[in-house]
């Protein structure tokens, strides 16, 4: 049961988004919050996952309208926190994200600035856009069942083996600039793992280099391997790659960056609304949605159409 409607704007800031930066800049908003007529209440989060349940229990509590101050990660937190809960309509709740994390990806697609000085004088005017969202149930590596949403976009392999080498890193340097290294690093050290895929009453049984999922259109810094999503149209952009040599994929990295993937001739991209891939060896198909290592295959992904409310320029 929730309480009273709140009229305030609930804001969920993550402290250690941007390499720690966030706090900072976060003491450096309150001033234009205040200024640009922005009434709120502020948590935040302490770990890996708090902002999950902060946003829900925020909803609970009467608040409809929702900010996120914080990266991708923190972003994918919020969302789910908001599609989890069942007691509110999600027609009811308006979200967008204040960005101050390193990849800043999820932003590109709806063209929300970089700079929050620009960003946070236009909030108020609620401008919604309602967008898909993507559901995933699979495996954590304890080999427990779960369920996580995606605002953004969902890696599977290789993707998802930098994912967990990045976390593992805790590196200081921009988003991309991770990214890169750990293609080169990560790609001596990685085997690639025979799964199938099924989509549109098609099987695919390959050893797969990335296998990605898209609502939005860019991930790793900058990178786009689903140029083709489209944040509304009820579909996901499926992107998977063959097995490529390791000069291969070094070699085809530019076609990341300038949106042509699909010119490659070892390289599949289509749309579909549901997706289930398994492995077909011992060895795990890894996951991460929106940058956030998960867990593995088997793994299925479905869409909920127009979703979420969001406020964009």
């Amino acid at each position: 049961m929730s309480f009273q409607e709140k009229q305030e704007w609930f804001i969920c800031v993550n402290p250690a988004a941007g390499g720690g930066r966030c706090r900072q800049e976060w003491e450096k908003m309150k001033p234009l919050l205040t200024q640009s007529d922005i009434n709120y209440d502020v948590r935040f989060t302490e770990g890996k996952g708090h902002a999950i349940s902060l946003v829900a229990d925020a909803i609970r509590e009467g608040y409809r309208k929702i900010i996120a101050v914080g990266g991708d990660g923190t972003n994918n937190e919020a969302a789910n926190g908001i599609v989890s809960q069942k007691e509110v309509p999600l027609s009811e709740i308006r979200y967008t994200l204040i960005p101050v994390g390193t990849g800043n990806d999820w932003i590109r697609t709806h063209k929300i600035p970089k700079d929050w000085k620009k960003w946070i004088p236009i909030i108020k005017n609620e401008n919604l856009f309602a967008q898909d969202v993507g559901r995933v149930d699979y495996l954590n590596m304890e080999g427990e069942e779960k369920t996580r949403y995606f605002m953004n976009v969902a890696g599977m392999a290789y993707d998802a083996f930098i994912a967990r080498a990045a976390e593992e890193s805790k590196g200081g340097a921009s988003n991309k600039l991770i990214y890169l290294s750990l293609i080169v690093t990560c790609l001596f050290k990685y085997n690639l793992r025979k799964a199938v895929i099924k989509y549109n009453g098609e099987e695919v049984t390959d050893k797969f280099y990335t296998i990605n999922l898209g609502i939005c259109k860019y991930s790793g810094g900058g990178m786009s391997f689903v140029p083709h999503a489209v944040a509304n149209d009820g579909q996901m952009a499926l992107t998977y790659a063959v097995e490529l040599s390791k000069l291969g994929v070094i070699l085809a990295t530019p076609k990341f960056y300038n949106g042509k993937v699909e010119k490659h001739r070892k390289i599949t991209c289509t749309h579909t609304k549901e997706v289930v891939v398994e492995a077909k060896e011992n060895s795990p198909t890894l996951l991460e949605v929106d940058g956030e290592f998960l867990g593995r295959a088997p793994a299925k992904f479905t869409v909920l159409e127009k979703a979420l409310n969001i406020i964009v320029p």
